[in-house]
């Protein structure tokens, strides 16, 4: 009899995790990981604990390479008919999504209380890129702007004071020529400033542009201004600082390279992604100084980074998980654990407020450059066909580069290729 009696509680334990394993809702996850630091880790914690405090749902977080490879991946997937849940992707993908029509806007699963409160409490300027139509298409998460890192003790050697960093384009160039400094062979053994060229270049070229009072494209994603004259000088300028003034190495400099080449003395000043604040922070071997970039006719850089996208093909209770999840982990305590552990910039004012955010801005104060920023901050370089159009771009900044052409002439024949594929967009 006891035998029967341990058989049949097994048999009902059996079935009760049965139900419950068929209950669930299972949920995937694709994001990308396109800076150093410690994000897979932490997106792996952040999806362990909320299925720890939500034991009816499981997450399976997919790493998908760069934002390149995810985008590709999730388009992949939902033309297969398989797509996933959710994907952190380029906020600038979006025109893409939304022409493809694989993603939801999100509001008509939110409250109107939800859509004031929690939508419209994120930083305008990191909406700017994913809210199209009066809809907004992607909620901000892993959030950047490009931010100047510099080398105080390298500019104490200088004689330059270390609180007090280019503000300028022409004070930046006054302190890359006393920082650059040559052997007794003319050999440059530290450069005054590296901005990088590849991979990304269109995004710290934008940066330059607005600076000089220019945009490089108009807000419906139809139009780009290439040929300006502003945007042309700015060109001129990323040339001239290795061709004319010396203070910045000559041809394509690497982005990946850049944090490394910064950490290891080969440039004193450097301009990347805020998303390497916590690897640079980390591995310094000197007084590290973060600011704002410089400005010519004024103050401004591209907001970056990705944000959460809501794929079609799902049912309402799998969708309503997934937001669910996207409310969690944008919620302050777990923003900020993110922000910290990346160097992401927190894309909601009330996640600065949190005790261990004010605790890492104590010990980080280069962490609030970025967010300052913000006031000055433009939707990053977006239109229909965003990777045909941007790889036009990048092309004529590499070119110029180069000497290929002239900054002039690349930008106007960058501007005559972009007409073409976007003329079939405008109305």
């Amino acid at each position: 009899m006891k035998q029967i009696l341990k058989s049949s509680s097994l048999c009902g334990a059996m079935l009760a995790l049965s139900m419950s394993t068929a209950l669930a809702v299972d949920l995937e996850l694709y994001f990308p990981v396109a800076v150093g630091g410690d994000a897979a880790n932490t997106i792996q914690e952040m999806t362990e604990q909320y299925m720890a405090e939500n034991a009816d749902v499981e997450i399976n977080a997919i790493y998908t390479g760069s934002y390149a490879d995810t985008t590709t991946r999730a388009i992949t997937a939902a033309r297969g008919g398989n797509p996933p849940h959710l994907a952190i992707l380029s906020a600038v993908d979006v025109f893409m999504l939304q022409d493809e029509g694989l993603v939801e806007a999100w509001d008509s699963y939110l409250t109107k209380d939800e859509l004031e409160t929690w939508v419209g409490g994120f930083y305008d300027a990191f909406r700017a890129n994913t809210y199209k139509d009066g809809k907004t298409w992607g909620i901000p998460f892993q959030r950047s702007t490009p931010v100047m890192y510099y080398n105080k003790d390298a500019f104490k050697a200088a004689g330059l004071d270390p609180e007090a960093p280019p503000s300028n384009w022409e004070e930046l160039i006054e302190a890359g020529k006393k920082l650059t400094v040559r052997d007794d062979s003319d050999n440059v053994t530290q450069w005054g400033v590296r901005i990088p060229s590849s991979g990304f270049p269109y995004w710290p070229f934008q940066a330059l542009a607005i600076a000089n009072g220019a945009e490089l494209m108009n807000e419906e994603g139809t139009e780009t201004y290439f040929d300006q004259p502003a945007v042309i000088e700015a060109l001129e300028f990323f040339v001239d600082l290795s061709k004319k003034h010396e203070i910045m190495a000559p041809g394509i400099v690497d982005w990946g390279a850049t944090p490394r080449a910064f950490l290891d003395g080969e440039t004193a000043m450097a301009i990347t992604t805020t998303g390497n604040l916590t690897n640079i922070r980390t591995n310094a071997t000197f007084d590290l100084g973060v600011a704002m970039l410089p400005k010519n006719k004024q103050y401004g850089v591209a907001t970056g980074g990705g944000d959460f996208f809501l794929f079609k093909g799902h049912d309402e209770e799998s969708t309503r998980a997934a937001i669910d999840f996207v409310k969690w982990a944008t919620a302050p305590e777990q923003a900020a654990t993110w922000s910290i552990a990346t160097g992401y910039v927190a894309p909601r004012p009330d996640i600065w407020e949190t005790e261990k955010m004010k605790e890492y801005v104590r010990e980080a104060p280069g962490a609030l450059v970025a967010r300052n920023q913000l006031e000055h901050a433009v939707a990053e370089f977006s239109t229909y066909e965003n990777a045909r159009v941007r790889q036009i771009l990048n092309d004529a900044i590499a070119a110029a580069i180069v000497g290929e052409k002239s900054a002039e002439q690349a930008l106007k024949d960058a501007q005559s290729e972009a007409d073409a594929v976007l003329k079939l967009y405008r109305q």
